[in-house]
């Protein structure tokens, strides 16, 4: 039950994608949000440290799920041969573009040379600090690359919800129901 099969996905993979899902969601959300925060907001500080701390763990889960996806099988793709195709390269897309956005999120806060204090319990250490507008350039990617993101995701789970009640197949719940995958 915790591996994928050909058939369908594991438990760990569909936690690391629900909890991914739900915390790109919340802080794309928070990120836009806290924009606008003035100086005199409770939450001027408190925001930030929050989108800091979940994007710092996120990144760490997204590289396990990364590692996890290298090391266990696929379930097969359903749909058309077009449809498969574009499946994988927009799951690819979403990959990239998750990772860009943590790491130019990572780039944001470590510009002057200081770590990213996670939650007050550890700190991811500044190892690329002090590049000529690193705050600017990479806040740029971020908010971009961010926006991408939850566009593709929408559209992922567009075509999720096509799958499910357009096509009938199992492809949205297999990736809910990890005994779908133990299933002849």
């Amino acid at each position: 039950m915790w591996n994928n099969t050909r058939r369908g996905w594991g438990l760990v993979s569909i936690l690391l994608h629900w909890v991914g899902a739900l915390a790109i969601i919340g802080l794309f959300a928070l990120g836009w949000w806290m924009t606008g925060l003035d100086y005199y907001d409770r939450w001027y500080n408190l925001g930030p440290w929050w989108h800091r701390s979940v994007g710092m763990l996120l990144l760490l889960a997204t590289l396990i799920r990364l590692g996890w996806r290298i090391l266990q099988p696929t379930p097969q793709a359903k749909g058309h041969r077009l449809e498969r195709r574009a499946a994988h390269l927009g799951h690819l897309g979403l990959y990239a573009l998750m990772l860009v956005a943590l790491v130019s999120g990572y780039l944001i806060s470590t510009a002057e040379g200081q770590g990213i204090k996670v939650f007050d319990a550890f700190e991811v250490p500044a190892l690329i600090s002090g590049l000529p507008d690193q705050a600017t350039l990479a806040g740029q990617v971020h908010w971009y690359s961010a926006l991408a993101l939850m566009l593709l995701s929408a559209g992922h789970a567009l075509a999720a919800l096509k799958h499910h009640w357009v096509d009938r197949t199992d492809v949205l719940s297999r990736m809910i129901d990890p005994r779908r995958s133990r299933r002849p």
